[in-house]
């Protein structure tokens, strides 16, 4: 009973901080609100009992790439940001039809999936993959493990952190 008050609680906190983080005008607080879902979410994967899943949603996700979106913003920003443009009314309905859209297709197949239900403690999170493994997965050069991915993936956002401070040097 206590960790369906909790699920819900968390995906009132998930649902309400995307909606506020997609509709901010503010880049800043769109961020913040960013920031909300990110622990959350974390907090979803504490839920499931996946402790390093959350590890790394909060220090992956909430710690470094959500600075580093901060970063950016504040780089690239100037005071012409703060004026609001007026909004194009085709746009705005084009983006309402899209969203009502999306949420009956994503209804539609919540409705039609039988989900899994089952003692298995791999399906209901009763349990934990080992570090282990997970560290072999990540680090290894075999088939279905993760070293390149990861090494392209840092060198993706050493060239953003790059960029930023070539674009903040300009000014």
């Amino acid at each position: 009973m206590g960790a369906s008050i909790i699920f819900y609680i968390l995906a009132v906190i998930i649902i309400v901080s995307a909606i506020l983080a997609v509709t901010s005008k503010r880049m800043l607080r769109a961020a913040t609100f960013l920031l909300f879902v990110l622990i959350a979410s974390a907090g979803l994967y504490l839920l499931l009992n996946y402790h390093f899943l959350a590890a790394v949603q909060l220090s992956v996700y909430a710690g470094g790439i959500l600075i580093l979106f901060i970063f950016a913003i504040l780089l690239t920003s100037g005071a012409k940001d703060d004026r609001t443009e007026p909004e194009d009314k085709p746009k705005v309905l084009l983006g309402i039809l899209t969203a009502v859209g999306g949420l009956a297709i994503t209804g539609m197949v919540v409705l039609k999936h039988q989900f899994l239900y089952s003692n298995n403690s791999t399906i209901t999170g009763d349990a934990e993959i080992n570090m282990k493994v997970i560290g072999n997965a990540l680090m290894g050069t075999e088939k279905y493990q993760y070293l390149l991915p990861f090494e392209v993936l840092s060198v993706l956002l050493l060239a953003c952190i790059i960029g930023g401070i070539l674009i903040a040097r300009k000014r």
